[in-house]
């Protein structure tokens, strides 16, 4: 039997200092509790997502001492595991610079174990992700290519850790993260570990984001692996969020204990840290111990608790105490200003109502309900003076052509219009009442307008954060409910707002007390813009019209069947939808979502730094332009 410690904690990125004090803390804990093994994350003590702050030699160096700070603390009969960066200070990595390893730390008697078969007395991770948020060999050496210069092969390598404990020698198979999700990978770490050992207790150290359903699917995937080897299974991960500048992650923790079949029996709270003492007998694979549930994480309140946990960590993280809110009376803006007022409390979020003569007085007296359910500090600034000297200024002051001193006038658009009352709202009011009251303004978009760009460059797309910027509007919908019914258990959005249109109300065209509304149809362009940016293999317009051709449209995106020629009532009306969209995700989407604000991410593919895009003109291929030809031509006979 051996009593083992999860040391599931929050890493702070960039701060080795108060990583390194959390775990020292957590080893004492352990300690009283008698534990003979802590486990820690990977990466504990630098934090993982920290852009090129890896290139700093002085940063390396820190982490290095706050390392053997840990590896001391092993002593006094305690086997610490944890996550570090490991330097060899006497080669190069690809990037010129010296070499770095994402590596696996196991000390016990204050030094380090494992260098007795293996090229270093750390452990290094084997497969490196480089998708989605991951860039691994930007920075870190793997151990892929470490077995290519030392003339051995990656199996060979892979060897198990031994440890002493009780006088009784366990074999360890150390695994980092990606190392266990390797069914896409020629090389299979676990197995091979076993191989070589055999192993007597796997451990996977991690720091792994959170994605809506990911734990489900980590469950089966390591399950089986678990199965297929025998072999118990330890599972770390960290809480906390961590950010690459553009895209914001939170982190679930959710370790995870899984006996010799692969059964879950036990596990730590998600977005909690703690540290998790279980009693395992490994003779019996961990199969003493009884099986437990893990409830699904695909549902509206897994997605609640991500966007609040995220939300209050961030705002911790930069220091901001007072958020303002525009709140316009629509569903976007009720659900921000709900999930910020749980988080900071009524007397710290500004809510603001900005109506023009656009604005119905229905939004307007929804906005001032909705604001009067929270409790919140609540004003309305009306913007159309300040609108109607700006169309002034811009069309009555003359521009003068200084090539032959001609003079002549602009003229504004009412597409121009309405971007000028978008920015006069964001620009002018919000940001300067979030200055003036010491706090930051928000960011009311969700994925679909972010999609194809159907938002304010310096309008409504400005602000600190987008926390919805993840969810479809379908989703932004469900969490209204569950705010309703599940958080504050009242009807705090008043149905009136979750039953009306979707308006910009930036026009006569967009009137909702005619029920006219936003040129997205979101029962069906949530699930066609998610086809294109949100699948693993991202759909074209080429394989959208081809599965139009085929009857299977709806099937393959997923919205409600028959829905397309609901919308649709020929060929052409449906190719003329796609075609504008897919311009405008292409197109001017990319060049907004490069300025938007970072996003909180909860889905498998967020904007920002999650979806890497490059500023290119559309482009339809000719498989899609054969298809399109022949389908019209169809039509036409």
């Amino acid at each position: 039997m051996i009593r083992i410690a999860l040391g599931q904690m929050e890493v702070i990125p960039g701060r080795p200092d108060l990583n390194s004090a959390t775990m020292l803390d957590m080893i004492e804990q352990a300690r009283r509790e008698q534990a003979q093994m802590v486990i820690f994350p990977e990466m504990a003590i630098p934090g993982y997502l920290l852009g090129d702050t890896w290139e700093y030699e002085a940063y390396l160096r820190d982490c290095e001492e706050y390392g053997r700070r840990l590896v001391e603390a092993s002593k006094g009969g305690i086997c610490v595991l944890f996550g570090n960066v490991g330097v060899d200070w006497g080669k190069i990595g690809d990037d010129g610079r010296v070499r770095k390893y994402n590596a696996f730390f196991a000390a016990q008697d204050g030094r380090l174990l494992g260098g007795e078969n293996y090229p270093y007395p750390f452990r290094i991770k084997t497969l490196q992700p480089n998708y989605r948020e991951f860039d691994d060999t930007r920075h870190f050496y793997s151990l892929r290519k470490l077995a290519i210069e030392v003339g051995k092969t990656v199996e060979e390598l892979l060897q198990p850790v031994d440890i002493t404990i009780d006088g009784n020698l366990i074999r360890l198979g150390c695994i980092l993260c990606e190392d266990g999700w390797s069914d896409e990978y020629a090389v299979k770490p676990m197995a091979t570990i076993h191989r070589n050992g055999p192993a007597d207790l796997y451990v996977n150290i991690s720091c792994s984001p959170f994605t809506l359903g990911k734990n489900d699917k980590r469950n089966r995937v390591f399950s089986k692996q678990v199965n297929e080897t025998g072999v118990p299974l330890i599972y770390v991960n960290n809480v906390g969020i961590q950010n690459n500048g553009k895209t914001i992650y939170t982190f679930d923790g959710h370790s995870t204990v899984y006996n010799g079949l692969g059964e879950i029996v036990d596990f730590c709270r998600p977005f909690a840290a703690e540290l998790k003492i279980i009693d395992m007998d490994l003779e019996s694979r961990g199969e003493n111990l009884a099986t437990v549930q893990v409830a699904s994480d695909w549902d509206t309140g897994t997605i609640y608790q991500a966007l609040h946990y995220g939300i209050s960590k961030f705002l911790a993280a930069i220091n901001i105490k007072k958020v303002v809110v525009g709140l316009s009376g629509g569903i976007d803006s009720a659900v921000g200003a709900c999930l910020y007022t749980r988080v900071l409390g009524p007397k710290n979020v500004y809510l603001v109502n900005m109506p023009s003569v656009f604005n119905s007085q229905i939004t307007c007296g929804l906005a001032a309900r909705l604001a009067e359910n929270l409790g919140c500090m609540y004003t309305i600034m009306p913007i159309q003076d300040v609108v109607d000297y700006t169309y002034k200024q811009l069309t009555q002051t003359p521009v003068v052509d200084l090539a032959n001193t001609s003079e002549f006038m602009v003229s504004v658009s009412p597409f121009v219009l309405e971007n000028i009352q978008a920015r006069d709202r964001s620009a002018r009011i919000l940001a300067a009442l979030a200055a003036a009251v010491g706090g930051g303004f928000t960011c009311n978009a969700n994925k679909s307008e972010m999609t194809v760009g159907y938002s304010t460059l310096y309008g409504d797309l400005a602000g600190f954060m987008a926390a919805l910027g993840d969810l479809w509007k379908h989703q932004v919908y469900d969490l209204a409910h569950y705010l309703n019914e599940q958080v504050y258990q009242k009807s705090v959005i008043p149905q009136e707002i979750i039953d009306l249109v979707p308006s910009a109300e930036l026009s006569r065209e967009q009137d909702v007390d005619q029920g006219k509304g936003d040129p997205i149809v979101y029962p069906y362009h949530d699930y066609l813009f998610r086809a294109f940016m949100e699948h693993w293999k991202r759909a074209t317009p080429e394989d959208i019209l081809t599965w139009y051709a085929q009857g299977s449209l709806e099937e393959k995106l997923g919205c409600r069947p028959g829905l397309v020629k609901e919308l649709f009532p020929g060929t052409g009306e449906f190719i003329e939808d796609l075609e504008h969209w897919w311009k405008l995700y292409t197109g001017m989407g990319v060049a907004k979502r490069i300025q938007a604000p970072p996003v909180l991410a909860v889905s498998r593919r967020a904007y920002g730094f999650d979806h890497r895009e490059a500023q290119n003109t559309a482009h339809f291929t000719s498989g899609y332009r054969r298809l399109k030809s022949e389908l019209l031509v169809a039509a036409w006979e």
